[in-house]
């Protein structure tokens, strides 16, 4: 049966991640849905030259009359006619009802706007329509619906859907054979509207007033086979109350691509939540359904054979595609970084060979002296190359809303990345590698730093979203195994957030090549998942088809899992940053290390005629990376496994965190966190970069006694009323496969207060003291709580419970107590609990 296709809106999934990450996947946003139907039925059958004979040609000028010598032509996917500030186009018949994306980019702009050339500041789909008078009409194309033109339900759907029409041009002139129109596009490309458009949710719209856009300029038109190219200068106002740079007028430049999307839609592959690809969706309308669906298609490059090698192709033999997927390398890129940023792009060819394709990606240097050649063409692919303090850099594809095909790539690499690349190589590596230890590295070095987040960044243009499960399925200790590490890699996915081994010990003798993330075993799988050829004459054939792989290759290796950490926030095993199946074990590994580099930071930070600028910003780098390990434990207390299988797999979907991991959390932050680590407070260290009581950074937030901030933050998380009743809820659904929170109570409760069961003279030191009150405050702010969910569960009794044992435990240590402030401490303890026992005063 024919079928009505219909544009597709992008299904957003970028999600914040941890703060300071770089290597993300950054996706513009989207007008709002509207429910639009084309009937690609009628279409087809309406015939052109009716049309034509209701237009008023009396009102009409002859071409030549129009378009005189005085105009520079261009023709291509539709002409245009320029004579200075006068535009022209030439519709074709041709290109009517055709989908034609519409992508606007910045092309020029001033400092400090956030945001640089290159980047997207809108996109759309539009189609030009001829109307029944002497109209040339632009709709956009905003289709979510799709239905089977043989149903029923069809009609509804046309009859409930619109496109809507933005914009309406006379014709002034018919071309050769009444087989085009002439549009005067003057206005239309001098004033706001969509060739001009500044969504608001991008950084500019946020920091210039897009409404008060005025003075524009064209400064260039490039017409060609597949696409018209319009460059044009503009002026905006300030944002009301901006200072600084964001308080003066602001002249940008933006860059308009007209591109045909293909006139046969890629077959669709659809989405499957146990491969991580970015998708699109659309509604699915049937007679035969009792509830409507929304079908999900991901977004993937269109790779397909050359006519002569499709029999090769299908028996699973390489063959190179009929159309190479090419990465350009912006030219304002420094020379020495140019090899690296192609060679991660290059890196994915093994990648596609396990998909059946030979060459299908390459980079490449962008040729600067080839004239026929323009870096604003919509038809070429680039990593550009922003002159930026921020340190980060992102992969973001434009695709056809109707099938997923990605159509192009602008991967935006800003300069200060390699700010964050030394820190966390520095911070995770230098224990193992002497050559992180260095105020600033060798080239070589840099480079390779440089291409692993290359690798990163080319995956999601490919379509690939981040797995961040991916780490939890390599053991611990086969870290620091040389052969292990070898064969697959410190993590199955370079699109992990897996930076650097972080556990490998110095004893281990870990070459630097295996300290690097590189792309894995899951990668691989993924793009074959994606890009394979299954033999299926439709999508829906196709998904039983994907689906079966999944279930055979997965159940084989469970290196293939894919662990979406960025919708499934309650699995331990889908966090950022981290490294093996086992956190408080990798996190103690990595703290060894951290207590290796802590007393060597002033030697491998230093830099001649410096003034400890390094030295402090290692300190902090060093910091975090110890609070970040804190956070990978702590998910583990009341954490949930999810595993999504087909429905003939066997086995629970959800699952607890075992109770012996949760008993290992615990058993970590005793020694790891709540007995001083007091060899975070190096003096050789700290007496060149703080303060005691001002911050660590003046532009921080971080208090610089970041040991007792971490302290109670951490137990603040611990007696999180929310994480009490996850470990209760946890122990009703899972039973005794849960881990009991009296249990965890009693435990945590041994952990912080041993002091008092200590033999002997009871003395506690001050970072335990102000522990020990954070712990009494957490529980008082459970008693006190007004919401029955808190003070009408088992939670509040426990918590009373666990106040009279601590009463007691106070009462017995004071007389064995010799420190004074040990004794303040116990006296204020035993009147604050007191009151919390007998608010009103009674006995």
């Amino acid at each position: 049966m024919k079928t009505s296709y219909l544009k597709t809106f992008t299904l957003v999934l970028f999600f914040a991640l941890f703060c300071g990450t770089a290597m993300s996947q950054k996706i513009p946003a989207k007008f709002p849905k509207l429910p639009i139907v084309i009937d690609t039925a009628k279409k087809d059958s309406v015939k052109k030259d009716s049309v034509k004979k209701i237009i008023p040609r009396s009102s009409i000028k002859a071409y030549s009359a129009v378009i005189t010598k005085a105009f520079k032509s261009q023709m291509g996917l539709f002409g245009v006619h320029q004579s200075k500030d006068i535009v022209y186009f030439e519709i074709p018949d041709s290109i009517l009802q055709q989908d034609i994306m519409l992508i606007n980019r910045l092309n020029k702009v001033g400092a400090g706007t956030g945001m640089y050339a290159g980047e997207e500041l809108d996109e759309k789909t539009i189609q030009f329509e001829k109307g029944r008078d002497s109209t040339i009409r632009i709709k956009y194309d905003l289709v979510v619906n799709e239905a089977d033109t043989g149903s029923n339900i069809y009609k509804a759907v046309i009859r409930s859907s619109q496109n809507p029409t933005v914009l309406s041009f006379p014709i002034v002139a018919f071309g050769k054979n009444n087989k085009s129109y002439v549009i005067d596009a003057t206005k239309y490309l001098k004033e706001k509207g969509m060739v001009n458009a500044i969504d608001p949710g991008t950084t500019l719209a946020k920091n210039a007033n897009v409404i008060s856009m005025k003075d524009f300029n064209i400064e260039s038109i490039h017409v060609y086979p597949i696409n018209v190219e319009v460059s044009i200068s503009k002026n905006l106002d300030p944002k009301s109350g901006g200072t600084g740079l964001s308080a003066n007028p602001l002249s940008i430049e933006t860059h308009t691509s007209f591109i045909a999307l293909p006139k046969q839609p890629l077959q669709r592959r659809y989405f499957d939540p146990r491969v991580g690809y970015f998708a699109d969706y659309y509604n699915a309308f049937a007679d035969d359904q009792q509830k409507v669906e929304q079908r999900k298609f991901i977004l993937r490059w269109r790779l397909e054979p050359k006519d002569a090698d499709m029999e090769k192709w299908k028996r699973g033999e390489l063959v190179e595609p009929k159309k190479q997927i090419v990465i350009y390398i912006d030219p304002a890129a420094p020379k020495q970084w140019r090899p690296y940023l192609i060679a991660g792009v290059n890196d994915w060819q093994k990648a596609f060979e396990q998909a059946g394709f030979k060459n299908a990606i390459i980079g490449k240097e962008w040729p600067e002296n080839d004239t026929t050649m323009h870096m604003d063409d919509a038809r070429y692919s680039m990593l550009n190359y922003f002159p930026s303090e921020v340190a980060n850099a992102y992969g973001p594809q434009v695709h056809d809303p109707r099938s997923g095909e990605i159509i192009q790539t602008h991967i935006g690499w800003y300069h200060n990345v390699m700010s964050l690349l030394h820190d966390w190589y520095m911070i995770q590596a230098s224990a193992t590698d002497p050559e992180a230890r260095k105020a600033k590295f060798d080239d070589k070095l840099m480079g390779e730093l440089i291409r692993f987040v290359s690798s990163h960044e080319i995956g999601h243009t490919l379509g690939l979203r981040h797995n961040f499960g991916s780490s939890s399925k390599t053991p611990v200790d086969s870290l620091r195994s040389k052969h292990y590490l070898d064969i697959h890699g410190h993590t199955a996915s370079i699109m992990d957030y897996a930076r650097f081994n972080y556990v490998a010990q110095p004893e281990d003798h870990i070459p630097q090549n295996d300290l690097f993330p590189r792309i894995g075993e899951y990668d691989k799988w993924a793009i074959e998942w994606g890009y394979k050829y299954s033999g299926a004459a439709n999508a829906d054939e196709d998904k039983k088809i994907v689906g079966k792989w999944i279930v055979d290759r997965t159940s084989k290796n469970p290196r293939l899992w894919f662990g979406d950490g960025e919708t499934k926030k309650f699995d331990p095993r889908c966090q950022t940053e981290d490294l093996g199946d086992d956190a408080a074990k990798a996190s103690t590994y990595g703290i060894k290390n951290l207590q290796r580099i802590m007393p060597n930071l002033p030697k491998w930070t230093h830099e001649d005629d410096g003034i400890n600028e390094s030295l402090a910003s290692m300190y902090k780098a060093l910091t975090s990376q110890y609070f970040r390990y804190m956070g990978h434990v702590l998910k583990y207390i009341g954490g949930v496994y999810g595993d999504i299988k087909s429905e003939e797999q066997a086995g629970p979907v959800y699952t607890p965190a075992t109770k012996a991991k949760q008993q290992e959390a615990l058993a970590f932050f005793n020694k790891q966190l709540f007995d001083t680590p007091y060899w975070l407070m190096n003096t050789a260290v700290l007496d060149k970069v703080n303060v005691p009581g001002e911050p660590i950074d003046p532009l921080s937030k971080d208090i610089s006694n970041f040991i007792e901030d971490t302290q109670v933050k951490v137990l603040n998380s611990l007696l999180d009323v929310n994480r009490l009743n996850k470990l209760l809820e946890s122990e009703k659904q899972f039973g005794a496969k849960a881990y009991p929170v009296s249990e965890y109570m009693i435990t945590l409760h041994k952990g912080i207060w041993k002091e008092l069961k200590a033999p002997g003279v009871v003395k506690i030191d001050s970072y335990r003291r102000n522990l020990q009150k954070s712990y009494f405050g957490a529980l008082l702010d459970i008693l006190s709580s007004k919401d029955a969910q808190n003070s009408e569960t088992d939670i509040s009794s426990m918590v009373k419970a666990d106040m009279y044992f601590l009463q007691d435990e106070v009462k017995q240590a004071i007389p064995r107590t010799r420190d004074p402030m040990t004794l303040f401490h116990l006296k204020d303890l035993q009147s604050r609990i007191k009151s919390a026992m007998n608010p009103k005063g009674g006995a």
